[in-house]
């Protein structure tokens, strides 16, 4: 069967690559994902798969199934980009993979007793209600037994340190006023925003190690002399997990509320209601997939204590919590370029890349071979549905 798999990826190998260039050509943002959406819907309907456009009622998602066995196996493919520096995190490659693994895997998915689901997860890249959060909220997920992707990263990894986020806005709203004449009459929502991200300087020295704040002022005032009456910004917290999250973000938004009440602005935050969970990887499905990316060639290596340091968020945490998922790590020899940089961007369409697409992919379709195949496994999947 693995067999199988690999031949009918190889018939459909120059369209995948084709894919993942043609989605980095062209990036788009969450929820905006038009093309990206349509390619790979079109890819897996020419692939046999039968596609369910706009599933969920999200314009730029899709589910697409092919097989009729009763284990049922999700495939998820994320495809947003970054704003001003593109694919600079790979889910060009990411959606290729996606669409990869389950054209192979479709192959033998009868045989295997598998039913293979493409799950089309726009906007993981937004940080708060995102694309598997909705999904997962309107039954997408419901029905699979596992979950799995691959991401793209300077070096493999086999289960990355993948903690709890929350993403948010903030927005102050003070008074206009000349700001020389009459700086007196006005409050100044510049300041209030100041005063928070002091009092958030100040914070760190009593958060953990393992928590971190981030964030970005998305407007500062419209003149240098009139008082700022309005001023944005965008900020991350995350923790270990999503209890330490809370702790963490209650802290966080004291310091904001700080600034309102120093200056007399009114506060406004919105969003983080939904935030993105840290990830349970299932154990046996990593192994699965770690023998299976090593007969292809892929090494592990031992990253140490620079394994923990390396933190990141997905919102497939989120699918960890609902059903047995894992999220390995693809490299692509891109060192000093890391995630979220041009450099990284510019790796993400290279030979060593596009190996890593065919790999990645074929891995994932063993994977979900093998977890069909594999009676104890089987079972326990399915012995939680």
């Amino acid at each position: 069967m693995k067999s199988g798999a690999r031949e009918r990826f190889s018939r459909a190998q120059r369209d995948i690559l084709e894919l993942s260039h043609r989605i980095h050509a062209q990036p788009e943002l969450g929820f905006e994902e038009e093309h990206a959406c349509a390619w790979l819907e079109h890819l897996l309907a020419d692939n046999g798969f039968s596609v369910e456009h706009a599933a969920c009622d999200l314009p730029t998602a899709f589910v697409a199934r092919a097989g009729s066995g009763p284990l049922q196996v999700g495939i998820c493919a994320e495809y947003d980009a970054l704003p001003g520096i593109g694919h600079a995190c790979g889910h060009n490659m990411i959606a290729a993979m996606a669409a990869g693994a389950a054209i192979a895997a479709a192959a033998a998915a009868d045989d295997a007793g598998l039913t293979i689901t493409v799950l089309g997860t726009p906007a993981e890249e937004v940080g708060d209600a995102s694309g598997k959060i909705l999904m997962l909220e309107r039954g997408a997920f419901d029905h699979l037994h596992a979950a799995m992707m691959v991401h793209p990263a300077p070096v493999e990894m086999l289960e990355m340190h993948i903690i709890a986020a929350s993403m948010f806005e903030v927005h102050y709203t003070g008074k206009p006023a000349h700001a020389s004449a009459f700086p007196e009459l006005g409050i100044n929502a510049a300041d209030a925003l100041t005063i928070a991200q002091t009092s958030i300087g100040l914070l760190r020295q009593h958060l953990k190690q393992t928590d971190r704040v981030h964030g970005i002022t998305t407007h500062g005032g419209d003149a240098p002399n009139v008082i700022p009456a309005h001023t944005s910004a965008r900020y991350i917290v995350r923790a270990e997990n999503l209890d330490e999250l809370r702790h963490v973000r209650t802290k966080v938004v004291r310091c904001f509320e700080a600034g309102a009440l120093a200056t007399g602005a009114t506060l406004e935050i919105r969003g983080g209601t939904k935030p993105y969970a840290d990830l349970k990887p299932d154990r046996a499905i990593s192994a699965a997939y770690k023998r299976n990316a090593e007969s292809l060639g892929r090494t592990f290596p031992d990253l140490g204590v620079l394994g923990e340091r390396l933190a990141a968020s997905t919102d497939m945490g989120n699918v960890s919590y609902a059903l047995p998922t894992i999220h390995p790590m693809i490299g692509i020899d891109s060192m000093p370029a890391v995630n979220h940089q041009p450099e990284f961007a510019a790796h993400c369409v290279t030979d060593i890349a596009d190996k890593a697409v065919v790999e990645g992919s074929l891995a994932m379709a063993w994977t979900a071979i093998d977890l069909a195949t594999d009676d104890a496994t089987r079972d326990r999947l399915m012995m939680r549905r």
